[in-house]
Formats: C-alpha cells, structure tokens, sequence
C-alpha cells in the first residue's frame, strides 16, 4: 500500500507544481498593458457584433413584414400619447359635469334632446 500512496502523491505534488507555474504565468500576462489594450478591444468588437445583429434581425423581420422592436417602440410611444390625451379630455369632461353640476337648476337649460338640441 505504500507503493500506491507514493505515487499519488508524486502526481499530486506535479500537479500542484503545474498549476502554480501556469498561475504565475497567467497573472504575469494578465498585468501587462498589452492585455488591457487587448481586452478593450475585444468588449468593442463583442458590442459591435451585437448591434450589428440587432440590426439585421430587425432588418430580417422588417423584411418580413412583422413588427420589429423599433416599430413596437414607436407604436407604444404614439398609444403613450393617445392615453394621455384620452386622459386629459375625461379630466375635463369631468369638470365640465361639476361646473354643470354646481350651477343653480333654474339656470340650466330645459328641453334638451339627447343629442343636445332644442
């Protein structure tokens, strides 16, 4: 059993002698300007190429005829501004029913239709 235990380990100790000699070695290139130029450059080109798909799936679907993220913005962006109108005109025909309301029944119109004629 002694003779098994040795070589295990002697691979054990390799191994831990490669591993601290690949380490060293990684870090001695890690602290270089070169790799910080390189890994600038590298975020760069990773950024680009996903805009650069990006577009051409939109351009894909555009082609299509379905409905892209820019068009899908676009029209959340117009239904944005239809809700807010929508919104201001009901605050107002609000008001306009309180006014109506506040003002003494002798001085309000008598006869009216529903559509608002005489």
């Amino acid at each position: 059993m002694a003779q098994t235990a040795n070589p295990q380990a002697e691979v054990r100790r390799l191994y831990e002698a490669a591993e601290g000699e690949l380490s060293r070695a990684a870090e001695k290139a890690v602290d270089t300007e070169g790799f910080a130029g390189l890994l600038g450059l590298m975020t760069g080109n990773i950024v680009a190429v996903g805009r650069i798909t990006t577009e051409t799936f939109d351009l894909a679907l555009r082609n299509l005829r379905l409905a892209g993220r820019r068009d899908i913005v676009r029209l959340a962006t117009q239904l944005n501004r239809t809700e807010d109108k929508l919104e201001r005109v009901l605050a107002e025909l609000e008001e306009l029913r309180e006014e109506l309301n506040s003002k003494p029944a002798s001085t309000r119109r008598r006869g009216t239709t529903s559509n608002g004629k005489s």
